[in-house]
């Protein structure tokens, strides 16, 4: 260029002298300075607002507030509240230059607000960049996403990491469709075999915001009325979310949506659909195109408009469980949107768990239950075979299976298909009166009694010895282990049924529908296949190792998933038989029996309350090494009421071994402390453990010389013995 120039200024080469002039302004705009990408050195400030409000992605306690920073010109018309953008941070406080900081690593954040000017008094670093003008975090979003931060004593980066998918610039650039007109308002349809179904609709549709927990009577049905309820939400003007346990069952009622309302109507939030299509569906329900949201756990933070229900199917499912930080329930976040956004609230599933029936107890919410005839109508027939009948029984000595397991089994397979549900392997057994089942507990706390080894007794919870065990219930001495696992039913009932075919469902391959033709279906619990017309008989084995395991929930759940199989199978009228392998004395069996989960519910509810137990009370658990667990207790500001139970020894995990979410890492050995607050002191101790968290995670940092190891705090752990 610069011998063009010389070539130029004495006319020569031939060269126009209009082409000459375009040369010499190129080279003056090519020489011009220039701020340098992400650091903006010297470049000129927004004339209005300069001042960005960000939050990083650092999912550390003692980093979890907002940052400022500048914000450079040629970024003011992008950097909008709500956007993505890119920041240095980590630049020491003397790296300064030309009145602005550099240095420090680049990281993705969200910008928060705009502002005039700073409270901090230093000289500010430049926003990197601006990545994408969409903007994604509204106003709502962020307070909401504070609100699950502090009930789970948790930063708000780690919840926005859940409530905001990745960003797939393609799906971006597409433009969402146009927003359709409210539905007309559906009919009741089968929601009239409930007593107040009809008016749950009614409410929907006209504006209210009616809060129930549904007890949804057995059979397909159960998807079309959570259809109607989302259509009766649309056709008031609002929006309706509804967030599933798995894929399968928000393929059923997308079904039913698609078939009520037709396509366009809502959007499906899974991560089965694939990166770009989750964010274009999630962004056409942030732009307010789509008003209803049906997905998977994720789903529980959609960004609908205009909220009027939020609803969730079977929440004692372990899937609404979140195993990412803060580890929030589905069940606990939608309460905090439906009371948020003050909107109707559905609490839906065969069975009933303990937390649904506090907040009807409570008065929070009504119940949505059939009359006793409905239920007695739909039902299937529900028989027992007990520890007595198999000891008398020569055919079950033999195959392990009782002779009334045989035989309904036989007759079944005349009609349709039958369904075999075997417990997983690998449940651990907890102790229990040889007399009367009851599961043996603490004197002191109320934990469970444990005899690891074959050694003496211990709790589970405080760790206290117990050398003079006697039942409660019963006043015997006696204690035995629970039975775990299965066997290879599915060979043992080939060999039976030569003719029959036998289909499995389970972890490594879940079917989703079997056909209506004899067949035996071997599933695990939770795994189980929709059969066409419905199952002609179940069989539940093994009751006592779900029954067996050291959990609270152990009743509730092995109800649970007992009525979820039992829901698949044809109704008491037409042949439909259940056949469980459990004591019949025990409450969860004869609550399957008379098929009330609901009082089953209530009664474990109060039993509760008289000891302490959660959701009366709340609990958070502290894991990690000894040393660091004591330090992290002598430390921690607890409210004045909480009671610290503990800490006990965690089950070492063996190397080689799949490690479970919250397990301590192989050959590690672990200390877990359980903490008890009241009623009315959950969000005390939230706020006590998040600011000794984030104190030790600050000295961490610094590398203060002495600081002790990882502690992992969960707030409300879904298993405590």
């Amino acid at each position: 260029m610069s011998s063009g120039e010389g070539q130029g200024g004495g006319g020569g080469a031939g060269v126009p002298p209009e082409q000459l002039a375009l040369i010499r302004e190129s080279v003056r705009e090519a020489k011009a300075p220039r701020a340098k990408p992400r650091t903006w050195r010297g470049a000129a400030l927004a004339g209005e607002l300069p001042v960005a409000r960000v939050l990083v992605d650092k999912g550390v306690l003692h980093l979890d507030r907002y940052f400022d920073y500048a914000v450079p010109e040629e970024l003011d018309a992008d950097a909008q509240p709500g956007v993505r953008v890119r920041v240095r941070f980590g630049a020491g406080r003397h790296r300064v230059r030309d009145g602005r900081r550099e240095g420090g690593g680049l990281i993705d954040g969200f910008l928060v607000e705009r502002l005039a000017e700073s409270d901090y008094s230093g000289p500010l670093a430049a926003l990197a960049q601006v990545v994408s003008p969409e903007r994604v975090l509204s106003e709502e979003q962020l307070g909401f996403a504070r609100a699950v931060a502090d009930r789970y004593a948790g930063s708000l980066a780690d919840v926005l990491q859940l409530a905001v998918p990745p960003r797939n610039a393609r799906a971006e650039r597409k433009a969402s469709p146009e927003p359709l007109p409210p539905p007309p308002a559906p009919e009741a349809g089968s929601w009239t075999r409930y007593e107040q179904g009809g008016a749950f609709v009614e409410a929907l549709a006209s504006g209210g915001a009616p809060r129930a927990v549904w007890n949804a009577l057995p059979g397909p049905e159960w998807s079309d009325e959570l259809a109607r309820a989302v259509a009766a939400t649309l056709a008031s003007g609002r929006g309706a979310l509804v967030v599933l346990p798995d894929g399968r069952t928000v393929a059923r009622v997308d079904a039913a949506l698609t078939a009520l309302l037709g396509e366009g109507r809502h959007a499906v939030l899974t991560a089965d659909a694939g990166p770009e299509k989750r964010y274009r569906e999630w962004l056409a329900v942030r732009r307010g195109s789509v008003r209803a949201v049906v997905g998977t756990r994720a789903a529980m933070f959609a960004p609908v408009q205009d909220l009027g229900l939020v609803a969730l199917w079977d929440d004692g499912d372990d899937s609404h469980s979140e195993p990412h930080a803060p580890q929030p329930h589905a069940r606990e976040v939608l309460l905090l949107r439906a009371a948020q956004d003050r909107c109707g609230f559905l609490l839906g599933g065969w069975s009933c768990t303990v937390e649904a029936a506090q907040l009807v107890e409570s008065g929070w919410a009504r119940p949505l239950v059939a009359a006793r005839d409905q239920v007695r109508g739909a039902a299937p027939l529900v028989r027992t075979v007990g520890d007595g009948d198999l000891a008398r029984d020569e055919a079950a000595r033999a195959a392990r299976l009782p002779t009334l397991a045989w035989q309904a089994v036989r007759e079944g397979l005349r009609h349709g298909p039958v369904l075999v549900q075997v417990p997983r392997r690998g449940y651990v057994p907890r102790m229990a009166c040889t007399a009367c089942r009851a599961p043996a507990r603490c004197r002191h706390c109320s934990g469970p009694l444990e005899a690891p080894d074959a050694g003496a007794l211990t709790c589970g919870w405080c760790g206290r010895g117990e050398g003079s065990w006697h039942c409660s219930e019963c006043g015997g001495f006696r204690l035995r282990a629970q039975i775990v696992g299965a066997r290879r039913t599915a060979e043992e009932l080939g060999r039976a049924f030569p003719a029959v075919p036998v289909r499995t469902s389970g972890r490594e391959h879940v079917l989703d529908t079997v056909p209506g033709t004899p067949a035996l279906v071997v599933s695990t619990p939770g795994a189980e296949p929709v059969a066409e017309g419905g199952y002609a008989a179940a069989l539940l084995l093994d009751g006592w190792a779900m029954l067996g395991r050291p959990d609270l929930r152990a009743g509730e759940d092995a109800l649970r998933r007992w009525i979820g199989a039992a829901a698949l199978v044809r109704a008491q009228g037409v042949g439909g038989t259940v056949v469980v392998v459990a004591e019949p004395t025990l409450r969860p069996v004869q609550a399957l029996v008379r098929w009330d989960p609901v009082g089953h519910a209530v009664r474990e509810l109060a039993e509760r309350a008289e000891l302490g137990f959660p959701p009366v009370s709340r609990m958070a658990a502290l894991s990690g090494e000894p040393d660091a667990v004591a330090a992290f207790l002598a430390t921690a500001q607890l409210p004045p009421d909480a009671e610290v139970l503990g800490p006990v020894p965690l089950p070492v995990t063996p190397a080689g071994r799949p490690r479970r979410a919250g397990a301590p890492p192989p050959g590690e050995r672990w200390e877990r402390a359980l903490i008890r607050v009241p009623p009315g002191s959950g969000a005390a101790l939230a706020a006590a453990l998040k600011a000794t968290q984030a104190a030790r995670m600050a000295r961490g940092a610094a590398g203060t010389v002495g600081e002790t190891g990882v502690v992992r705090v969960r707030v409300d752990p879904p298993d405590i013995g």
